[in-house]
């Protein structure tokens, strides 16, 4: 498994190259060419999963009531 420094290396490259609107992204030697922008956001998610950076859910409220 990659270390932290490379995956955010990664992240800011795919980051860079989407908000660029090109679909092919180099890092370290390597040539990703994605198929389409949901693609590049599926690849984005599981970095920032495996960073730990995305947005935790903190508070859960539950309403309910007896339907009378």
């Amino acid at each position: 498994m990659a270390d932290t420094d490379q995956l955010l290396a990664w992240r800011e490259a795919l980051l860079r190259a989407r908000y660029a609107g090109t679909r092919t992204v180099e890092c370290d030697g390597r040539k990703v060419e994605y198929r389409s922008d949901s693609e590049m956001a599926s690849a984005l998610a599981d970095l920032e999963r495996r960073l730990g950076t995305s947005p935790r859910v903190t508070q859960v409220r539950i309403n309910s009531s007896k339907g009378v």
